[in-house]
């Protein structure tokens, strides 16, 4: 698989990275050793985790795997801090509460240091500078070798990795922003991409198949085995199940019947690369779906192709998040 640099670091990631989010919850540790042997067969390197997710059990997973299946030296592991599990606070950017996380992540991962740690969202309760200045104590005492950030929108990504930038050589640079970025969700097209193109940080799309759907399983029913099938899940596809996605997985199915291929090959091929991306984040149910995503590394769209694509997908931007002079 091709290898990319994050953003503008020396950190080099497959260009297709595989998610964790249902790992000790959904996929049990026999499914996860499979998703993950196929993964590291074909190449891949950047594995996604969280502190959060399956409440721990994910990272715990994963830890319990590498080594034992897959050598860690291979793996760039990638997970998040902030999110908590309190309905009345749900980020906490501390540094206590960060660096906290950090040491029990590593514990659960079984490893002495990730090789990028991720603050999952803006904590508006706390200074910003707190929070980065967290980071950078994780990259100094050598627990992360690289950091970013996750769900930051275009000021709060900017404000960030400017801050990052100001005192080079003491603060720690942002290598990447994770965001939701797919056919079916270009807001990041507004203001967080740009920011991160100008200020060399590396995308690092979520949910790249517009959480199931773009693979146009939903077209015709919702099938009972998927996650629009599953109570905990189904209000996480619902959002994309109306009109507008409709018409744009349809554009998708027809371009893939054009292409010899499938509509997921399309949509993947199409997110990762746009400009910006460095790796899409890839979560699959089994390793014969994995291996589905996987196949794209062949497919390049043709331009006509991508074109129609942006036509049928693009967002409305208006004033202020366009040129000015141009309306």
């Amino acid at each position: 698989m091709e290898q990319r640099h994050l953003g503008r670091t020396g950190l080099r990631v497959s260009r297709i990275g595989l998610g964790t989010l249902t790992w000790g919850r959904d996929t049990d540790e026999n499914d996860a050793a499979d998703l993950l042997k196929v993964f590291w067969e074909a190449g891949g390197t950047l594995v996604d985790t969280a502190d959060v997710y399956g409440d721990g059990e994910s990272e715990y997973l994963l830890g319990r795997l590498v080594d034992s299946l897959v050598p860690r030296r291979d793996l760039v592991l990638a997970t998040k801090a902030g999110s908590v599990p309190d309905p009345e606070r749900r980020f906490d950017g501390s540094r206590g509460h960060l660096l906290d996380a950090l040491d029990a992540s590593l514990t659960r991962l079984g490893t002495d240091y990730v090789d990028l740690w991720q603050v999952h969202a803006f904590d508006p309760w706390t200074p910003l500078e707190e929070t980065l200045g967290a980071l950078d104590l994780a990259v100094s005492s050598g627990r992360a070798r690289y950091a970013g950030v996750s769900n930051f929108c275009g000021w709060q990504l900017a404000k960030a990795a400017t801050w990052q930038l100001a005192a080079p050589g003491t603060r720690t640079r942002l290598a990447s922003t994770q965001m939701e970025y797919s056919l079916l969700q270009r807001g990041v097209e507004r203001e967080v991409l740009p920011a991160a193109l100008d200020l060399g940080v590396g995308l690092l799309p979520s949910s790249p198949l517009g959480r199931g759907v773009l693979t146009g399983k939903y077209r015709h029913s919702t099938p009972a085995d998927s996650r629009g099938g599953s109570e905990h899940l189904a209000p996480f596809v619902a959002p994309y199940l109306d009109e507008t996605a409709n018409r744009i997985v349809e554009a998708v199915a027809t371009a893939a019947d054009g292409l010899a291929a499938t509509p997921l090959q399309v949509a993947l091929a199409w997110v990762r690369d746009r400009p910006g991306v460095s790796a899409p984040i890839v979560g699959a149910r089994n390793a014969q779906q994995l291996g589905a995503a996987l196949s794209v590394e062949a497919l390049s769209l043709p331009r006509e192709i991508c074109q129609a694509l942006d036509d049928v997908s693009a967002p409305v931007h208006r004033y202020p998040d366009q040129d000015w002079s141009t309306l």
